[in-house]
């Protein structure tokens, strides 16, 4: 009755409450003799509690979805998935197994979004014997799991995109019963029935990569092209990205996008090529991989023989960075179009197919104003652009086709975001690619569901250089996806012609929407000013040139390098190679100038200088002008006037002296400068300055001397004469005195006679030497002109 009354929430008594706590405490004693009894430890009922919760979520176990295979399942098929799980959490799990579930039919693309980010426990489990079982998973000793279950087995219905549950289920010590511990969620597209299909995909496959080749070439006739790395080789090699893309691509229906440049860089491989040694212009080595880039090249060509090619401008130009920060800088636009030009003949003349030329393609489809106006300049009238940034308004419920006009007669081909982007994480794991490959096939059909009596086009532009990871995830994608019933192959040509959908947007976002992260990996302003600079020095080298191609072609290509979409987020890379080319070209236009001279020495009233012109290159040079200028032309004149100019050209290795006539019209020192120019009339190189010493002798100093050396002649001839007369009289003399008398002999005066001719000249008529004597000291150290 007592109980009774309490229970009915009767209050008891004192006596009754006192005798009640009495038996309470009475009846545990024992209990808490016993806990006396144990060690103390503060912290183990918080451990406790903190495994306990460790061990109650579903990320306990780390369950990662390998394969998934068939990737579309039809009616009569198997599907098995198989995987592996991980125990992450500190207890070991037992009476655990993997299973699947099930979940309801997706209701539009934004639910697949959410669904691939939540951790649902929602759908039916197919359980039975279609499970994994464990008895134990320790921590940290991961394991593998497979799973075949018939198709008829799943809670499939009506066609859709299903969420397919993988999960794993187990007790611990901490929570006795069983619980999820780990879940992973995928997609399963259901369109078992041939359909009259209404949509088509383009897939584009691009062939790009980053620049390797410098604006250097070999002196030799072929020009032997230079390589800045041979990093090339190792994606054309078997198992390399380039090689994957191009094995992979061939038996896909897809629109190839091809970067000329790659092509180019290909090509030169095939034959003799360097490479430089640690980035060094001045070593560089043999390349030796002409057979990998023979067997790509040879297989590229076959797969696209009927295939649609698109070719991108020369380089792949970043069409932002140009319209951004290279607008100002004069030429941009111009090489822009006649990067246009070359890439349809480059692709045309390796690969024997004639591309199209029309398509511009920002990176990551970004689009503003300013970017559609620079990428229709060089003639392209179509922009790939994506929806992400030429965003719907809202206006319509469904995703419109890809193609539709924005004005001034060019049209946008958006491409879809969701399927453009779906292979941009680390394909490398396993697990990764399988959900990326069914996420994409979800959101492939159900774009078709949304309205599937509409006839739409939709385009997918992947990353401009996947690596071979996701490629291959790219192309499992589109196996499936062409093997499915819900879409249809078309190439972007066919998508670009479609008729757009009334409703989509036209309107071009704004410069200001531009993400701020694109803007951030753009070439610089710097950037086109250096590469006009470049472009200055090169149109001042050409003229000069016999052979204007030699540096024309590797030049302008490197420039078009130069502003190549590949350098975003490799602004210090992108920096070295422009400086590369700068210098390049400098030492080149160097290799033609003036030797320098020292003092010349001008003893005279008129006199020629020589001046030497020194070509190191190996082709001549001509359409050149010396012009030689006196600083001081009221001391030393050059020609007629202050300076003289004489045309100009040299064979290649070789040297030539230019002579100038001058005068000199006093003495001292006379300043002069010699400067090449070119027809233009610009400058070439730097100047030459040197000094001539003038030491004229003057028309008094002359007089003087005349007038001194012809009284010494008219004192020898006085002395020589008077002499003469005094032997004369002094012979006459002796005869009158010793004259013989009758029959003596005759011959006395006979032999005075030759006595007398003896003491003669030998030859009277002989002029007595009036120069003074040669000079042997050795000449200065200025250097003579020539008299």
């Amino acid at each position: 009755m007592a109980e009774a009354a309490d229970f009915q929430g009767m209050t008891p008594s004192p006596a009754r409450r006192w005798l009640r706590r009495t038996g309470a405490l009475l009846a545990a004693a024992p209990l808490l003799a016993g806990l006396c009894q144990l060690p103390v430890a503060p912290s183990a009922y918080a451990a406790e509690r903190s495994a306990a919760a460790e061990v109650s979520g579903s990320r306990t176990v780390d369950v990662s979805l390998d394969t998934l295979s068939p990737r579309v399942p039809s009616d009569g098929d198997t599907l098995t998935v198989s995987g592996r799980i991980v125990n992450k959490g500190k207890q070991t799990i037992t009476d655990a197994h993997v299973g699947l579930r099930v979940g309801p039919t997706m209701n539009g693309r934004s639910a697949i979004d959410t669904a691939a980010q939540s951790n649902p426990y929602a759908g039916t489990d197919v359980g039975g014997k279609y499970v994994a079982k464990f008895s134990k998973l320790a921590p940290g000793v991961p394991q593998t799991f497979s799973i075949s279950v018939p198709v008829d087995k799943l809670p499939l219905s009506s066609d859709g995109v299903y969420q397919l549950g993988v999960t794993l289920t187990g007790r611990t010590a901490a929570a006795a019963y069983d619980q999820i511990l780990g879940i992973e969620r995928t997609f399963l597209p259901w369109q078992p029935d041939a359909a009259d299909t209404k949509t088509r995909t383009t897939y584009l496959w691009p062939l790009i990569s980053t620049s390797h080749m410098t604006a250097e070439t070999g002196s030799n006739e072929q020009q032997t092209p230079v390589f800045k790395d041979d990093d090339l080789a190792a994606e054309l090699a078997p198992g390399g990205r380039l090689q994957q893309l191009l094995a992979l691509g061939k038996n896909l229906d897809v629109t190839w996008v091809v970067d000329p440049d790659l092509l180019a860089s290909v090509d030169a491989m095939t034959r003799s090529y360097r490479v430089q040694v640690n980035g060094s212009s001045t070593t560089t080595t043999a390349g030796t991989h002409q057979a990998v880039a023979k067997q790509w090249l040879s297989e590229l060509e076959k797969t696209v023989e009927n295939e649609e090619v698109v070719a991108l401008p020369f380089a792949d130009p970043d069409l932002a960075s140009l319209a951004h920060n290279g607008k100002t800088a004069t030429g941009s636009l111009s090489r822009l179009k006649d990067a246009t030009t070359v890439a349809a003949t480059t692709v045309e003349s390796i690969l024997h197919v004639t591309p199209s030329t029309d398509y511009a393609w920002p990176a990551n489809g970004a689009i503003d104003p300013s970017i559609v106006k620079v990428a229709t300049s060089a003639g392209a009238d179509t922009v790939i652009s994506r929806s992400d940034s030429l965003k719907e308004a809202g206006s319509l419920p469904y995703t419109p086709s890809a193609a539709r006009p924005i004005g001034g007669g060019t049209t946008a081909v958006v491409a879809d975001a969701r399927l453009s982007t779906a292979f941009q994480g680390d394909m490398t794991v396993a697990g990764n690619a399988t959900l990326a490959v069914q996420k994409f096939l979800a959101q492939s059909l159900m774009f078709s569901l949304q309205v599937p009596d509409k006839q739409r086009s939709v385009v997918v532009a992947p990353q401009r250089m996947p690596t071979s990871s996701q490629a291959q995830a790219m192309a499992q994608a589109l196996t499936a996806l062409q093997d499915g019933t819900w879409s249809q192959s078309a190439d972007l040509s066919a998508a670009t012609k479609a008729k757009p959908d009334s409703g989509a947007t036209t309107r071009v976002p704004s410069v200001g929407s531009y993400p701020k992260s694109l803007r951030n990996q753009e070439l610089p302003q710097d950037a086109f000013v250096q590469i006009e600079r470049t472009q200055d020095n090169l149109d001042s080298f050409q003229v000069i040139l016999a052979d204007k191609s030699r540096v024309a072609t590797p030049f302008g290509r490197a420039m078009d390098r130069s502003v190549s979409t590949s350098w975003r987020g490799r602004s210090t890379d992108a920096t070295l190679y422009r400086d590369g080319v700068e210098a390049y070209l400098t030492r080149l236009t160097e290799s033609v100038g003036l030797i320098e001279k020292s003092e010349a020495k001008l003893s005279g009233r008129s006199a020629t200088i020589p001046v030497t012109v020194q070509n190191n290159l190996v082709q001549g040079v001509d359409h050149l002008t010396l012009r030689l200028t006196s600083t001081q032309p009221s001391r030393l004149s050059i020609g007629d006037g202050a300076y003289d100019e004489q045309p100009v050209s040299v064979s290649g290795g070789h040297s030539q002296s230019v002579k100038f006539t001058t005068n000199a019209h006093a003495n001292g020192r006379a300043g002069v400068v010699a400067q090449l120019f070119t027809e233009d009339g610009r400058p070439y190189g730097p100047e030459v300055a040197f000094d001539v010493k003038v030491t004229e002798i003057t028309a008094t100093v002359m007089l003087v001397i005349a007038g001194g050396v012809l009284l010494l002649v008219l004192a020898g001839f006085r002395m020589y004469t008077q002499r003469k007369r005094a032997a004369a009289r002094q012979a006459t003399q002796e005869e009158s005195e010793n004259a013989p008398a009758d029959g003596e002999d005759q011959a006395a005066p006979e032999a005075s006679e030759a006595e007398s001719r003896a003491h003669e000249p030998e030859h009277p008529s002989d002029p007595s030497p009036d120069t003074a004597a040669e000079i042997t000291d050795p000449s200065g150290t200025g250097e003579r002109v020539d008299r």
